[in-house]
């Protein structure tokens, strides 16, 4: 059975999608489940994440501090089983990458209610206070459904 493989994206790689992967990442330590994060604009490539996302992570006892921004490229259809989208803007910017429909089905808005995490980046820390929790619940749900495979 192929390796589970989670990536999740947002626009700039340093607020929400590092937010996502730290997250996700601390719930599937022991699971055979990698996970990345990718943007999919290049205005931060090679960039640590927003201090701000760093900071509520930190206070939640989760390190993204080592994580570094990359663009999602079309070769991420090939290495990945799940894309998450943090809103519809990056959902059809991903979209337009994918091939074939086998790339298409991988990829989903991250809230299952179709709506959208809100981008924080020009906001202040009350903004990633509530993008943690919200990142936080939908990847339980994320968790379940990937145990339910």
């Amino acid at each position: 059975m192929e390796k589970t493989k989670v990536l999740m994206v947002c626009l700039g790689n340093i607020c929400r999608s590092p937010l996502a992967q730290g997250i996700l990442e601390s719930k599937v330590k022991e699971l055979n489940i990698k996970v990345d994060s990718a943007g999919t604009a290049a205005y931060h490539i090679g960039n640590s994440p927003d201090p701000r996302s760093i900071s509520v992570a930190k206070k939640y006892g989760i390190d993204i501090s080592h994580q570094k921004a990359r663009q999602f490229t079309k070769n991420d259809f090939k290495v990945f089983t799940h894309i998450f989208a943090m809103d519809r803007s990056n959902y059809e910017n991903i979209i337009a990458k994918a091939s074939s429909i086998e790339d298409h089905k991988k990829v989903n808005l991250i809230l299952d209610d179709q709506n959208e995490v809100p981008d924080h980046y020009y906001g202040g820390a009350e903004g990633f206070e509530n993008c943690f929790t919200l990142l936080n619940n939908t990847c339980n749900r994320i968790v379940k459904s990937l145990n339910d495979e």
